[in-house]
């Protein structure tokens, strides 16, 4: 148990500080692909730490379950992550995916049009994206599938702020 006791605590107080900060910042849509994936893996390390704080503080623990705040509190949690696993709200994935999905799927033709680029001006702004568009290709085509390179080519082509 002493060896538990040395990271347990630590190992529950860097997750949460992680899972924190990144779920403040998804909250707040700031957050990064780099962000999320930490949050979901931190989230892992919490349950470890947070498993093991609660193996060595059992019985402090246990006293909570008589108090009717400590209770209710504890209820709310349970209720809220029962909700989580509810088909409530909609199903499916989110507009927006199918949106992207949709435009990355175009041709070529299409592509520009929703871009408002002409033809010429927006190939060169893919090619500097490292994306080589060929005639009726589609931008997933032409990626190969890479989200990442798709990502830099949508962002190339709608970037905000400027005049098309």
């Amino acid at each position: 148990m002493s060896t538990l006791r040395k990271w347990a605590t630590p190992l529950t107080v860097g997750s949460f500080l992680v899972m924190g900060v990144t779920g403040t910042l998804m909250f707040f849509h700031m957050n990064t692909m780099l962000g999320k994936v930490i949050h979901e893996w931190a989230g892992w390390l919490m349950l470890i730490g947070v498993g093991a704080h609660i193996l060595l503080n059992w019985r402090a623990l246990t006293t909570y379950f008589k108090r009717p705040l400590a209770m209710w509190i504890m209820g709310v949690g349970a209720a809220l992550t029962v909700a989580t696993m509810l088909p409530i709200g909609g199903a499916g994935e989110p507009p927006i995916r199918s949106m992207v999905m949709a435009v990355t799927q175009a041709d070529e033709a299409t592509l520009m049009a929703l871009s408002g680029h002409d033809l010429q001006e927006g190939r060169m702004l893919l090619s500097e994206a490292g994306v080589e568009l060929q005639p009726g290709q589609s931008l997933a085509d032409a990626t190969g599938g890479d989200f990442g390179l798709q990502s830099a080519a949508m962002s190339a082509l709608f970037a905000s702020g400027e005049d098309h």
